[in-house]
């Protein structure tokens, strides 16, 4: 039985992808090999140039007073760690966290981001001892276009049972039912190795 002690937001997106993920990299132990994938190492890339760019700037429109760049944050209550992009410091005395994505503006924010966003929002308001009621994406794909997302109370309890559902499957050493995409499937890191 595996007794992992944390998983980072990353992790929940893999989850909602295919909750096969968690199994394949977290109980048996295959490697993704994402550094293999041009659009990951671009995406990479575009975080550090990012904090190197973006360094004193400050989201005024946003509401931001201040911030912090590539902020690594644990918890032990969630059992989650994670690096955020930014933690923006916002005017009416809450925070943000702050996630460059290298992809386009589809108008619309997937569910994947909006989770992963909410559990970086859960560690800004722990470690910070702050509330947290808003996260943004900046689309870099498409000229730095900046959504907000409202991070309401249902997100985070929502949050947390798919944390909870995570660490069953790592624990229990169960083989989940994957995802009924074939589209997901194609893009699957995993597809040669997974029984449908």
């Amino acid at each position: 039985m595996n007794d992992f002690q944390y998983i980072t937001p990353s992790e929940l997106i893999e989850y909602l992808f295919c909750p096969r993920y968690v199994y394949y990299m977290n109980v048996i132990k295959v490697e993704q090999h994402e550094h293999r994938r041009a659009l990951v190492n671009k995406g990479r890339d575009i975080h550090k140039l990012k904090i190197i760019q973006n360094k004193d700037y400050l989201r005024k429109k946003a509401g931001a007073i201040d911030k912090l760049i590539d902020v690594y944050l644990t918890s032990e209550k969630l059992k989650l760690v994670g690096k955020v992009d930014e933690v923006l410091f916002l005017d009416d005395g809450t925070a943000a966290p702050l996630d460059y994505k290298y992809a386009f503006w589809e108008n619309k924010i997937f569910k994947t981001h909006i989770y992963q966003q909410t559990l970086y929002a859960l560690l800004i308001s722990e470690n910070f001892n702050i509330p947290v009621n808003k996260a943004f994406i900046v689309y870099t794909r498409s000229n730095n276009h900046l959504e907000e997302i409202t991070i309401t109370d249902n997100m985070k309890n929502k949050a947390i049972i798919l944390v909870d559902e995570i660490f069953k499957i790592i624990n229990l050493e169960y083989y989940p039912k994957g995802s009924n995409s074939k589209v997901k499937c194609s893009d699957c890191t995993y597809r040669n190795i997974c029984v449908a």
